[in-house]
């Protein structure tokens, strides 16, 4: 273990309310944690430089989870791009910068997949960063989690300090968006095959053609990646966190079928576009070090639809 962390250490989740902090917050618990913290967004505005010094030299944590950000679909990225790279970045800035300052030991980044060149060869690896130009419909939060990367990849290259970036693929679990306008495919397909099934079965309208191939983690997944990360000195600045496997969207709509015990037909309107092809992570560097995913897809949804049919 890390001989900065026990399990007295306090540690402080910054987005503890979101889907991921909320998670990185359970398995913190489960492993006998004492002395986790969070604020929510009315006690702690993280765009407030001031205000997130003063908080973290008032708690002292040893550790530092950053799982807050501003974040949203196509649709908000193109519509408010000034607030997503400002105010992803103010958020990032005042914690890492902060955390510096006050010499706090250790700090993990987590950011998306979507830092990653559009067109870059798959699977993602580490070191494709930066070498081609971002999917334009997310580039402000891409440019903005970037930015992090690098600062934290500068605090070690030129203070040595343990501080790491999580990059996770399309998360997927408890606390998820079902809002159909907003959400992920995933949980957007659960609500879909749920409401048909009881509108007496009626069939489902998927986008596309259901060729274009996804990877998917669960949540639970990522927050024990980050214990992990908590718990070891990272020999690199950023790993990948995926599932290390890919199913495609039509696959995938009849696993949902299956779980929901829809009857109904699936039709796919190919006049909707398909969005990128295929995109899976390399996160062998990760796994190289003895972290491994404990949740299938298929366990997975079963228990999101649990989740969502409550």
């Amino acid at each position: 273990m890390n001989s900065h962390i026990t399990l007295d250490s306090k540690i402080y989740i910054a987005g503890h309310n979101g889907m991921v902090g909320a998670a990185c917050w359970r398995a913190l618990e489960a492993k006998g944690y004492k002395n986790i913290i969070g604020f929510s967004s009315k006690e702690l505005d993280l765009r407030d430089q001031k205000a997130v010094f003063d908080m973290l030299e008032r708690e002292k944590p040893v550790a530092i989870i950053d799982a807050a950000a501003r974040v949203g679909g196509i649709l908000a990225n193109s519509t408010y791009p000034y607030e997503f790279l400002m105010d992803n970045m103010l958020i990032q800035n005042n914690l890492i910068g902060a955390a510096h300052q006050l010499d706090i030991p250790k700090f993990i980044f987590l950011g998306s997949s979507c830092i990653y060149p559009k067109m870059a060869p798959q699977p993602l690896k580490e070191e494709y960063l930066l070498t081609a130009p971002l999917e334009e419909t997310n580039q402000w939060y891409a440019i903005a989690k970037i930015s992090g990367v690098k600062l934290i990849e500068a605090l070690r290259n030129q203070y040595n300090r343990d501080y790491v970036s999580l990059m996770p693929t399309n998360l997927y679990g408890p606390g998820d968006n079902y809002d159909l306008e907003t959400s992920h495919v995933l949980p957007a397909m659960i609500r879909k095959f749920h409401e048909a099934k009881e509108n007496n079965h009626t069939d489902v309208v998927l986008w596309g053609t259901g060729t274009p191939k996804r990877e998917f983690l669960h949540v639970d997944d990522l927050a024990s990646a980050v214990v992990f990360a908590l718990e070891n000195k990272m020999k690199d600045s950023l790993y990948n966190v995926g599932s290390g496997s890919e199913i495609s969207i039509k696959e995938l709509a009849e696993l949902i079928q299956e779980i929901t015990e829809h009857e109904g037909d699936i039709i796919w309107d190919i006049n909707k576009p398909d969005g990128t092809p295929m995109k899976l992570m390399d996160s062998s560097k990760l796994g190289e070090l003895g972290h491994n995913n404990s949740i299938g897809l298929k366990d997975g949804a079963q228990l999101l639809y649990k989740y969502y049919d409550k």
